[in-house]
């Protein structure tokens, strides 16, 4: 593996595909190969490694027509890959439609996780008259494995276990409180459905509470089922309605005889509802939540709502208040530091700050600023050889998989790639990432790397991809090149065919109308939404609608926040603490999702710093937009 050289031109040059022209002509081929055999035309590719999937392409378009036989013969050859997984779901899917049950049962595979093909089985085995008592056992099993709501599929075998008398009412019961801790009404009155008819009443009384609490459950036996029912019901209430839900707790309470757990229940969801928004009672409900109820996330939520406050010595009792590991988290270190600063107690303040600068994240690098010190960071290069790699890049299952991904059929890749990495150890788990970076494949660092020492794999887990086009856009927009290529990292991994729920699409997932108005206020022609798809034009326009942000707003930070939820939260979450300290104007962001991307943000500026310069911006000026700073070195500090 290369050594890092802090430089431009090198993190460019990295990110240059490794694999052979020969191994890329082919990859070529396959896509040809597989384009051709979805428009059912014939295909001249022989001897890939992939050249299953190929056939299976061709024999899907069919499947409803597909011989048996043909289909069975493509099962065999290909036993215990995942290319004939993949097609076995097809076809069963196939054999469904013609009612062929026992081609289904033919056909099926344990390995099978998939709920709704397991119920599709199930079905088939019913049907050839194989309901034995693993049949009921294995039905059972499914109905008693969720509360919510289970594919269609299960009808059918739901049905015949019911007529078998297979659904006792201690079952129903079951599940409908399954149903009931997930907030489930409709599954609860489908559950309720083969009960006796009086149960049945309570049981549909039961689920007509969870919709809406009535006056009605303070008859209701007073039993474990009734308490846990009622207690769900008013906590799903009280998300909504949190001081009605706290307003209604006592009498439900003590008519059912709720524990402390019980009522804790609604009150940590009534506390949660209240102060995610900072209304006014949020620290009353906070205080009325009892300790059995507390988690990291209510914890968290105190201190950040004396944050908001500018509360210091309340949040610092929140933060002590906290379990150990949260606390010492480098996140919770720093504020509780903050907050011994900012109540006049620097000499406490100081050994907790030295603490989290210990930690490379962003957090950790402001407490590296307070302290004047380094930012720590002790990157790991393993010195694997050309012969380990080749070993893992000739596997031919990560030969499918890097077919398929440059194919752009990266649910088929996924499929090789986690049958490979079960067989590999630790180390060939490590190669095969850099070979998928070899391939443009950049997230399987993200999901493939874990524990301290994987996570000290910052060439990896921080790829730079497109760096002249990222340095070119950034100047150009008077933009530190290091924040774009840690938004594109957040937003995408470098993946350019990415796309959001929301239809954010490429590098820097931008949604097709802000690309057009963009486009518009730049004077450059607009390609539709698909031209976001394109590395330079995802660039171009993200970069230029970070400057806007920043223009905009005045700060980077809050920039990185508008850029995330919009301008509309945004605007609120400045109006609400218009004067706050940056830091905690940032852990008091309300949207979680805001909260956290606006510090990763930030944190991989700093990283990707340090992977095209090998100093830093001060993540302190950067965050605030500051010019001209010195720049930070990094060190390994000693353990």
């Amino acid at each position: 593996m290369h050594k890092h050289i802090p430089s431009m031109l090198l993190a460019a040059t990295l990110c240059l595909p490794g694999m052979a022209l020969a191994q890329a002509d082919a990859h070529a081929q396959f896509r040809v190969a597989m384009e051709a055999a979805e428009r059912g035309q014939p295909t001249q590719l022989q001897g890939h490694p992939a050249q299953a999937w190929v056939e299976f392409v061709a024999l899907r378009r069919n499947i409803d027509a597909l011989p048996a036989s043909q289909a069975q013969a493509f099962l065999t050859r290909h036993d215990g890959k995942p290319v004939a997984d993949v097609f076995r779901e097809s076809w069963l899917r196939a054999l469904q439609k013609r009612q062929d049950w026992a081609g289904i049962r033919a056909a099926w595979s344990p390995s099978i996780r998939s709920v709704a093909l397991r119920c599709l089985e199930l079905e088939a085995r019913q049907r050839t008259g194989a309901t034995d008592a693993q049949w009921t056992r294995d039905v059972q099993a499914i109905w008693r494995s969720s509360g919510n709501s289970l594919p269609n599929d299960c009808d059918a075998p739901f049905a015949a276990l019911a007529e078998r008398g297979g659904l006792t009412p201690e079952l129903r019961w079951e599940r409908l409180e399954l149903a009931a801790a997930e907030w489930q009404p409709a599954v609860m009155r489908a559950a309720a459905r083969g009960l006796p008819s009086d149960q049945q009443a309570l049981a549909n009384d039961y689920a007509a509470f969870m919709d809406a609490p009535h006056e009605r459950a303070l008859s209701w036996p007073k039993t474990a089922r009734s308490r846990l029912v009622a207690s769900h019901g008013l906590a799903k209430f009280a998300k909504d309605n949190p001081l009605d839900g706290e307003a209604r707790l006592p009498r439900f309470a003590d008519a059912l005889g709720f524990n402390e757990e019980e009522r804790g229940r609604v009150l940590h969801q009534a506390a949660l509802w209240t102060v995610a928004s900072y209304l006014p009672d949020s620290a009353r409900l906070l205080n009325r939540v009892p300790d059995v109820s507390y988690d990291e996330r209510l914890h968290e939520w105190r201190a950040r709502e004396a944050i908001a406050r500018s509360d210091w010595r309340a949040a610092l009792a929140a933060i002590r208040r906290m379990g150990a590991t949260q606390r010492n988290s480098s996140r919770w270190t720093w504020f509780e530091a903050r907050m011994l600063e900012l109540t006049g107690d620097k000499a406490a303040a100081q050994p907790l700050f030295e603490r989290a600068a210990r930690q490379p994240d962003f957090h950790g690098f402001l407490a590296a600023d307070r302290l004047g010190q380094p930012y720590a960071l002790c990157p790991w290069m393993p010195d694997w050889n050309a012969t380990q790699k080749a070993t893992v890049a000739n596997d031919p299952a990560i030969q499918r998989a890097m077919a398929l991904y440059s194919a752009d059929r990266p649910g088929w890749a996924q499929r090789e790639w986690d049958e490979a990495l079960s067989r590999f150890d630790d180390a060939q788990r490590r190669i095969a990432v850099e070979v998928a970076q070899d391939h443009q494949w950049f997230d399987r660092a993200v999901f493939n790397l874990r524990g301290p020492d994987e996570l000290r794999l910052y060439t990896l887990r921080f790829p730079i991809h497109h760096a002249d086009i990222i340095q070119r856009e950034a100047k150009k927009n008077g933009i530190d090149p290091a924040w774009v290529a840690a938004e594109i990292r957040a937003e995408s991994t470098f993946n350019p065919r990415a796309r959001s729920p929301a239809d954010a699409r490429g590098l820097m997932q931008v949604m097709p109308n802000t690309g057009a108005a963009v486009a518009r206020r730049l004077g450059l022609p607009w390609g539709g939404p698909n031209s976001l798809y394109d590395p330079e034009t995802s660039i171009i326009l993200g970069t230029a609608y970070l400057r806007e942000k920043e223009d905009m707003y005045g700060h980077p930070y809050i920039a990185i926040a508008a850029y995330n939820a919009g301008p509309t939260p945004t605007s609120r979450w400045l109006s609400q603490r218009p004067a706050m300290d940056p830091d905690l104007w940032i852990e008091t962001i309300s949207y979680r999702e805001t909260r956290e991307y606006v510090a990763r943000i930030l944190a991989f500026s700093v990283l990707y710093d340090w992977r095209m310069f090998g100093e830093a911006v001060p993540v302190t000026d950067r965050m605030r937009g500051i010019e001209g700073s010195s720049r930070k070195r990094f060190v390994c500090p000693a353990a």
